[in-house]
């Protein structure tokens, strides 16, 4: 199969970013509309909508860029030696683009502004704690199915979000794209702009580990395919 090239693999990473982030802000503005201020409820269709787009998002994306849409997935691949730093850099700058576009879109679709920075605290302990942890969770199920049975990752990243909106008080952004963007829409999805850096922080240090920790588990498997 011919090798594709970068500009391909970086119009993917935007576009599946940009769908993500529709998704994912789309979904929570449609949820809070119509959940009748029932926050579980909304939370509930946002986490599913969610899920369900990244199922679709990976299997469209993943044969051209291995549709990270996430710098800390591109990091992680970084690591393990499997795309160069420089592609990463590049990867995150798309990754971040298209994630902003994605919100945008949103908004536009709700009649709301294009974007309005958002007031949601997201802070302390306990939210870094659970960023760290949904993104070294999320690494571990990429680096463990896609060394074991490559075939079921896109469903096992949906499957590992859905849940971690639930078990994390964060509500799992595990993206530093994800959480750029969402500092952009004051909708049920948004985290206030203060509140970024430490996310992306726990985020990095939480991919970090589980890249080390996963890679090691799952050394056996380096030489033997999916």
């Amino acid at each position: 199969m011919q090798a594709v090239s970068t500009t391909k693999k970086l119009v993917a990473e935007a576009l599946g970013s940009a769908f993500l982030l529709a998704v994912v802000v789309g979904s929570g503005i449609m949820a809070e509309r119509l959940a009748g201020g029932n926050v579980a409820l909304a939370l509930l269709a946002n986490a599913l909508a969610t899920g369900a787009g990244l199922i679709a998002l990976i299997l469209m994306f993943g044969p051209i860029s291995g549709a990270h849409f996430n710098p800390v997935v591109s990091m992680s691949a970084s690591l393990q030696k499997q795309i160069s730093w420089a592609q990463t850099v590049q990867f995150s700058f798309a990754q971040i683009a298209g994630a902003v576009l994605g919100v945008a879109i949103a908004h536009l679709m709700f009649d709301l502004p294009l974007f309005f920075a958002s007031e949601h605290q997201r802070t302390g302990i306990s939210q870094w704690l659970s960023e760290f942890v949904a993104s070294f969770g999320l690494l571990a199920v990429i680096i463990s199915t896609s060394k074991s049975r490559s075939a079921t990752t896109p469903f096992a990243v949906a499957a590992y979000i859905v849940s971690a909106y639930w078990f994390t008080a964060s509500t799992s952004f595990a993206n530093p794209a994800v959480t750029i963007a969402r500092a952009l829409s004051n909708t049920f999805a948004g985290i206030h702009p203060a509140d970024v850096l430490g996310f992306i922080l726990a985020q990095i240090l939480g991919a970090i580990a589980a890249t080390y920790v996963f890679g090691w588990l799952y050394q056996e498997f380096d030489n033997k395919g999916a």
